[in-house]
């Protein structure tokens, strides 16, 4: 089977999953280690962190959570001012490269709110003084401890979702690394936070991320990599071609860094099947985010489940389930169904003994280290209940024409 770009697809997937170390478990690496190798882990307030590094290096919830209290990796605003999991040799260019966000934010807010650039900057100077040799602070403590340097922006504020002036300067002073933000509980899979004064150095430019990201995502598109980025198309163009990308293959759009490309060449996708239980959000998806890459059309073609009629996994910009990956393949979904303790999953290919240990494995970990597998903050048990059902159902419908085919 041909990729469209000329390139063998088993081989593009297979080497993408081998980038992203899911080929194989990297036991002993560590939580940076694994984030400097494979990029850097989006969070939503959901456990796509956790089952990214367990997936990879085995790891469990307590080391993990050990590293971010270390400040070995930390949760930033940086890709398109999103929220990652980055290591602490990428936090300069992280906070570099997602800037623009918070920038952005106070540039609208000042054109459609009336809000002064010197307005926020001394609530940014009340905010590094209230931060100031105190332990984390949650925003409603902030807020009155600054008194009367925040404003409230009233019902015109509120349409635009941004009720006072608070979130404007907590962003900026974020991006430039003079406050971070701590789990209260020390967890990646909750989203309440306190404040911490910080002095982390901001540094990096488009070329060095551009660097960056080919070596996780390679072989990659420029639409991809501006997707990822946020960059303009201008900004993109140039980051790509100052990296030293180059063509996989003569006129093919999928670029590369050159010190990849022998090793690209000589790789053979495995024989034998290597299965890994994701979150939706994994980087094996979103460094791309090109679904139908990961998918065989006869798969792209399924129906959603729980999903609107008509509506099929290869339509969407984003799965809307946790996915079963094998050598760079989504071959399945699942999601964690609380009541029962278990893993719900629907597979496109027979289970094997290999299948189910990788169930097993991920369902004890969930189970045991996390109590619930979210896909983002606002999931819930009872918001999950109808994909859990329908993939139960599909599940009990695979196994009926598995016997019959038998």
């Amino acid at each position: 089977m041909e990729h469209s770009h000329g390139i063998d697809t088993e081989k593009l997937r297979a080497w993408w999953s081998h980038r992203q170390w899911l080929d194989r478990p990297h036991t002993g690496a560590s939580a940076a280690e694994v984030l400097a190798a494979t990029g850097w882990a989006r969070s939503v307030g959901g456990a796509a962190p956790y089952l990214g590094l367990f997936a990879r290096a085995g790891l469990g919830r307590a080391a993990v959570d050990a590293a971010v209290a270390g400040l070995e990796v930390h949760e930033l605003p940086s890709a398109r001012g999103c929220t990652y999991v980055l290591p602490a040799a990428d936090f300069a260019l992280g906070l570099a490269v997602g800037a623009a966000a918070p920038a952005g934010e106070l540039a609208t807010a000042a054109k459609h709110l009336g809000v002064g650039r010197d307005e926020v900057e001394q609530l940014c100077l009340a905010i590094e003084r209230a931060l100031s040799g105190s332990g984390p602070l949650d925003p409603t403590t902030i807020r009155e401890a600054v008194g009367d340097a925040v404003r409230s922006l009233g019902e015109a504020g509120r349409k635009r979702g941004l009720s006072t002036t608070l979130p404007l300067a907590l962003g900026l002073l974020q991006s430039r690394g003079r406050i971070r933000r701590v789990p209260v509980n020390g967890r990646l899979d909750q989203q309440r936070y306190g404040y911490v004064g910080w002095d982390q150095p901001v540094a990096g430019d488009a070329v060095d991320f551009a660097r960056r990201y080919f070596s996780w995502a390679g072989p990659a598109t420029l639409g991809h990599f501006r997707w990822f980025s946020g960059f303009s198309a201008a900004t993109a163009r140039r980051a790509v071609a100052e990296a030293g990308t180059a063509p996989l293959t003569p006129g093919s759009d999928l670029l590369m860094l050159p010190e990849l490309a022998a090793e690209f060449h000589e790789f053979e996708a495995p024989a034998e099947p290597h299965y890994t239980l994701l979150a939706g959000i994994d980087g094996i998806h979103l460094l791309h985010r090109d679904l139908p890459r990961l998918l065989d059309p006869a798969d792209a073609a399924r129906p959603l489940p729980a999903g609107r009629a008509g509506r099929t996994f290869g339509g969407e910009a984003d799965p809307q389930t946790h996915l079963v990956l094998d050598r760079g393949r989504i071959v399945g979904l699942w999601e964690y169904d609380t009541e029962r303790a278990e893993i719900v999953h629907q597979c496109f290919v027979p289970p094997d003994d290999a299948l189910r240990e990788a169930v097993a494995r991920t369902e004890a970990f969930v189970r045991d280290d996390l109590g619930d597998a979210r896909g983002f903050s606002l999931d819930s048990p009872k918001s999950r209940a109808p994909k859990v059902a329908a993939l139960r159902q599909a599940a009990a419908a695979g196994r009926r024409s598995g016997q019959r085919s038998g």
